[in-house]
């Protein structure tokens, strides 16, 4: 008697668990592309939150890594996702015109104060600062 194959699940962006049912009627990477959106439409994953590696991703769902790929390109084609080479796939600034433009300048800063090792809160008073408004 053959034991049934066990959904496989990993944690996303340190949150969020998606699984992986290989006896679903739905393909690995419907199932994984509809987890992802869902997350995002619930704000459960916001713009900036890191997805994992591809490889990663496939080990822990045991799925080839041209699946998790796929999904990837997938979305980074519908504007949810961006991947930017070395520093990896992320969710995408959403909105449109100055709030998207906004929610870009803020990835990037964040990006750059993390380099200078400036801590969070310190980075958050800087800002503050600069909009004219006194740090909390």
């Amino acid at each position: 008697m053959t034991d049934a194959p066990e959904p496989r699940s990993a944690l996303i962006a340190g949150s969020l668990t998606v699984t992986v049912d290989a006896l679903s009627r739905t393909p690995a990477s419907g199932q994984l592309r509809a987890q992802l959106l869902g997350a995002v439409r619930r704000g459960e994953l916001v713009a900036g939150a890191q997805l994992p590696a591809v490889r990663r991703l496939a080990d822990d769902l045991h799925l080839a890594p041209n699946t998790v790929a796929k999904v990837y390109r997938e979305l980074e084609r519908d504007e949810i996702v961006v991947t930017r080479g070395r520093n990896g796939t992320s969710i995408a600034p959403t909105g449109v015109g100055p709030e998207r433009q906004a929610q870009i300048a803020a990835l990037e800063y964040a990006a750059r104060v993390q380099e200078l090792g400036i801590p969070g809160e310190r980075a958050l008073e800087i800002v503050a600062v600069a909009l004219g408004q006194s740090p909390t």
